[in-house]
C-alpha cells in the first residue's frame, strides 16, 4: 500500500490528503506516518552503506515517457566508472534488459500495483548488486511524478528528467518533486523546434518552488547536452561532494 496516494486501493484525495472510506482521519495520518517512519530508518541505513561502500547513488524520477531508460543507457556507455541500476516498474523486466545490452549489471524491481520504489525494495536490490567502490549506482523509480517524491531511499542525490513534450507547467502541478529535486534534467531538447515548450518559464517555476534546483537541458537521443550531465555526475562522485 502507498501511504502517500493509495493506489490500487479505495482511498479518494482531497486538498492533498488520503481519506479511506471507514478509517477516520487521524488512523490515516498515523498509518502514513508509520510507513514513511519505517522507510526513513532504512533511508538511513542504506544512505550509510552507500557513503562507507563509496558508492554514489542517484535516484531518477520522473512521468511515464520521459527518456528515463535512454537517458540511463547512453550515459552508461559514455561513462569510464563502473555503473549498475536498479530498476523499478510495475510489470515486465523491459527496461532492465536494455540496461543490460550496456554490459552494466540491473535488477528488475517489480511493484505491482505499487506506485514508487522504497528504501526497503533498495536494500534487498543493493544485496543482489552488491557493488564495487567506485560504483555509481543509478535507481530509475516508477514513472510517477507523485508517490516517489515522499520516499527517501537513500540516494545521494535526486534528479528529475522532465520531458519537453509534457509542458513546462509540471513544477507547478507536481511541486513536491521538483522541490525534493537536486537536479532537473529537461529531456528531448532535439524536439524543442516543434512543440510548445518554454524553457525559460519551466526554470522559472522550477526555481520557484526549490530556489536550490540545478538545471542541464539535453538530448539523450541526440546526444546533446549529454557532457554537461557527465560532468555533473564526476562532481558528486569527487570526495568533497561526497563529504559534504
Amino acid at each position: 500500500m502507498c501511504a502517500t496516494c493509495g493506489c490500487g486501493h479505495d482511498e479518494v484525495h482531497v486538498d492533498g490528503h488520503v481519506h479511506a472510506p471507514g478509517m477516520d482521519k487521524a488512523r490515516v495520518v498515523q498509518i502514513e506516518q508509520d510507513i514513511l517512519g519505517r522507510n526513513d530508518h532504512m533511508a538511513a541505513h542504506n544512505r550509510e552503506h552507500f557513503e562507507r561502500a563509496d558508492v554514489l547513488a542517484l535516484n531518477l524520477v520522473s512521468s511515464p515517457g520521459s527518456g528515463k531508460t535512454t537517458l540511463l543507457t547512453r550515459t552508461i556507455t559514455a561513462m569510464e566508472s563502473p555503473a549498475m541500476v536498479i530498476e523499478g516498474d510495475q510489470q515486465t523486466s523491459l527496461d532492465a534488459d536494455r540496461i543490460r545490452e550496456t554490459g552494466a549489471k540491473a535488477v528488475q524491481v517489480n511493484t505491482g500495483k505499487g506506485c514508487h520504489l522504497d528504501a526497503d525494495m533498495v536494500h534487498r536490490a543493493l544485496h543482489d548488486l552488491d557493488p564495487d567502490p567506485g560504483t555509481t549506482l543509478f535507481i530509475e523509480n516508477v514513472g510517477n511524478l507523485v508517490c516517489p517524491a515522499g520516499f527517501d531511499l537513500g540516494e545521494a542525490a535526486r534528479v528529475v528528467i522532465l520531458s519537453v513534450t509534457e509542458g513546462d507547467d509540471k513544477p507547478l502541478k507536481y511541486p513536491d518533486m521538483f522541490h525534493s529535486a537536486d537536479l532537473m534534467v529537461l529531456n528531448k531538447s532535439d524536439l524543442l523546434p516543434y512543440v510548445p515548450f518554454d524553457v525559460d518559464a519551466c526554470i522559472t517555476h522550477a526555481r520557484r518552488i526549490n530556489p536550490g534546483i540545478e538545471v542541464l537541458t539535453l538530448s539523450a537521443l541526440s546526444g546533446a547536452g549529454m557532457g554537461g550531465w557527465l560532468d555533473w555526475i564526476a562532481k558528486r562522485r569527487a570526495p568533497q561532494a561526497r563529504s559534504a
